[in-house]
């Protein structure tokens, strides 16, 4: 654990997923956090959780398409709790994961999901900046992916925007630095959320062996081990890293990629309703 009393941030997308399970951890290390999600119903119920083990959160109902309401998370918080310490961009548009050509992308996909996983970063950075500078700094951490590494084809608008997020983490962290502001990015392998559990393997037990057995050890992810890596980049113990985009990934992305490519292409051909896992 990590010592974050006193601090106040704001996780975005954190009703459930990386996001939930960042916003518990962020908590329980001691930290006040805002929750920003689209879904009201599954944010309180994170925010209770947080409550009944000790922690303080908050709720606002914020779309991450939408700059206004960007803008007003940010206010909100500082309204709350009188500062902004941290900054977690892991807001995540699910038509962005699925399976699409490029002559089949619409121009209505690529902006909705640009927005919701690259331009809201920029917006939410940029409001963030004047409180955190005030307090004499703070930690920003970008949720990329290894497919913002590696690339897998019919996936545009999602590959397209987390490499997006490791370039903008890197030219953050060289403007913010001066301000004493750290800016990361965080690159998760096949994380089980509690969606993607539901909706992908619950039903599909070989698929989810399949995943399995593309990792070095053999095992997917769990959300708590992203929420790890992301505390640590916000506390004192990560005082001198900047804009790196840390690879938390079982060890998928460090394989030879055309053999990696070549199996996951196969997979997601056989099915078709496969969402990115990652």
């Amino acid at each position: 654990m990590y010592d974050l009393s006193g601090h106040v941030a704001i996780v975005t997308g954190g009703a459930g997923g990386i996001g939930g399970a960042t916003a518990r951890r962020l908590a329980a290390d001691g930290a006040k956090v805002l929750i920003a999600d689209i879904n009201e119903v599954a944010a309180q119920e994170n925010a209770a959780r947080i409550t009944e083990a000790g922690g303080e959160a908050e709720v606002m109902v914020a779309d991450m398409g939408t700059s206004t309401d960007i803008v007003a998370m940010i206010e909100d918080a500082v309204e709350r709790w009188e500062r902004l310490d941290i900054l977690v961009n892991n807001a995540y548009s699910p038509t962005a994961a699925h399976d699409t050509d490029i002559p089949d992308t619409t121009e209505e996909a690529w902006d909705s999901g640009l927005a919701v996983m690259a331009k809201a970063l920029f917006l939410a950075t940029k409001h963030a900046i004047p409180h955190m500078e005030r307090n004499g700094g703070g930690n920003i951490v970008n949720i990329s992916s290894v497919h913002g590494l590696l690339q897998s084809p019919g996936f545009l608008v999602y590959e397209a925007s987390k490499s997006a997020v490791i370039g903008m983490t890197r030219q953050m962290a060289a403007e913010l630095g001066p301000r004493g502001i750290r800016v990361n990015a965080i690159c998760p392998g096949h994380i089980v959320t509690e969606n993607i559990h539901k909706h992908m393997w619950q039903e599909n037990p070989s698929g989810y062996a399949f995943f399995e057995e593309q990792y070095p050890l053999r095992r997917c992810g769990k959300t708590e081990e992203i929420a790890s890596a992301i505390a640590f980049l916000c506390s004192s113990e990560a005082s001198f890293i900047t804009g790196h985009a840390l690879v938390v990934d079982g060890g998928l992305s460090l394989q030879l990629q055309e053999n990696l490519g070549v199996r996951l292409a196969h997979y997601i051909q056989e099915n078709p309703e496969t969402e990115l896992p990652y």
